[in-house]
Formats: structure tokens, C-alpha cells, sequence
């Protein structure tokens, strides 16, 4: 039996992407989980005005997948692009999810991502909800501070729900 760290590894099948590729776009249809060995992708959403959301950002060690077209027969609700020159993992969602059904140390770790997905989630959503865009700026530097300087100040505004000018009023008022 193999851990899911053990199956990535085994079956997964590397991808190499530069800047600005896309893995997926949203409406696409991916059945594949991607474990991040190197860069950074931006998970973001394009609403039917064509304004941009930015869900997450996704470091090297971190998964990801569009959850929704994985396990159904649905598109991705998001679009997954590199924010810089990316080597992933990528396996079927299927292969992991059968595998679970007959191996515990499998299935235990697909619970692990399941659960890690949910509270990053169910943090992301506290923030926006009860946090101001300052506070969540701050607690951004104090946890991803290597991003500030990898994004550009566009999408660090997008991923705060704020306007650009918004966030440099933000970074004024705390360098003050």
C-alpha cells in the first residue's frame, strides 16, 4: 500500500508550463489533481462582465484541482495560469479517488487534501467576510510576505477585493 505523497510521485506525470500558460480554464473540463514541484499559479475566476476575481495563489508543495469538473461532469469553475515558469504533478482524479476506495493510508491522505482544501476555504471566506481589506493585506504580508514581491500589485488588489489605488492607500496608511 502507498501513501498519496508515494502515488503522486509513482503515477503522477510531470508537466512543465511558462509564465502565462494556462492549466485550465474555467468551463474546461479537468479531471486532474496537480501537485505544485516548483513556480506559482494563480487560481482566478472571470465573471460574465469580465471583471477578475483572484481566488488563490498556489506555491510549490501546495495541490490543486477544479474539485467540481473533477468529480463531475461539469467545467472548472476557475481558471488555473502560471505566474511564473511551473513544474507540476499532474494524476486523474478518478485513479486517486478508486485507489481510496481500497487502500486506507490512500484514503486517509485524500481526506488530509479534502480537509486542507476546506479550511483554507473556510479561512479565505472569514477574511473577506469579517476582515477589512487592511487587516487582510496585513495578514497577508505576515503570511505570504514572499508574495509581495512575486505578484504584481493588480492581482495582490484582485486577491483583496480592492481597486489598485485602494490598496496603494492601504500600503500608505501602514508605512506611515
Amino acid at each position: 500500500m502507498m501513501n498519496f505523497d508515494e502515488l503522486i510521485k509513482q503515477e503522477g506525470i510531470t508537466v512543465e508550463k511558462l509564465r502565462d500558460e494556462h492549466i485550465f480554464m474555467q468551463g474546461e473540463r479537468d479531471r486532474s489533481l496537480y501537485f505544485v514541484k516548483a513556480g506559482l499559479l494563480k487560481a482566478y475566476y472571470i465573471s460574465e462582465s469580465g471583471k477578475e476575481f483572484v481566488k488563490s495563489f498556489i506555491s510549490p508543495t501546495e495541490v490543486i484541482a477544479s474539485l467540481t469538473s473533477a468529480r463531475t461532469e461539469s467545467g472548472c469553475t476557475f481558471n488555473l495560469i502560471c505566474m511564473e515558469p511551473t513544474t507540476l504533478l499532474k494524476i486523474d482524479f478518478d485513479k486517486v479517488y478508486e485507489l481510496s476506495r481500497h487502500s486506507l493510508e490512500v484514503s486517509n491522505s485524500l481526506n488530509e487534501l479534502l480537509l486542507n482544501f476546506s479550511m483554507k476555504k473556510e479561512r479565505r471566506e472569514f477574511e473577506f467576510l469579517c476582515l477589512s481589506a487592511e487587516e487582510r493585506y496585513q495578514l497577508l504580508k505576515e503570511r505570504s510576505p514572499e508574495l509581495l514581491t512575486r505578484v504584481t500589485q493588480n492581482d495582490i488588489a484582485r486577491y483583496l477585493g480592492v481597486t489598485p489605488v485602494a490598496l496603494s492607500r492601504i500600503k500608505n496608511r501602514i508605512s506611515q
